[in-house]
């Protein structure tokens, strides 16, 4: 099995690596991009109230906004 690749991104003025699938971080790319935000300012948001790892974290939002889609 390959391994996932990892993506620096800035928390809170503090660097961190996140391993996650590229079609998720695709989408997470979009989502900020329609809410006019940064890519960096999304996750904080995301980091801020996860309950889970913060790769998990951001695979259950993703999941989330593309069920609102629906």
């Amino acid at each position: 099995m390959d391994s996932l690749p990892k993506h620096s991104v800035l928390l809170f003025g503090h660097a961190t690596s996140v391993t996650l699938e590229p079609e998720f971080w695709q989408e997470l790319r979009a989502i900020a991009a329609h809410k006019g935000t940064s890519l960096n300012k999304l996750i904080e948001e995301i980091d801020a109230v996860r309950t889970t790892n913060l790769s998990s974290a951001l695979r259950v939002f993703v999941l989330g906004e593309l069920k609102k889609q629906l």
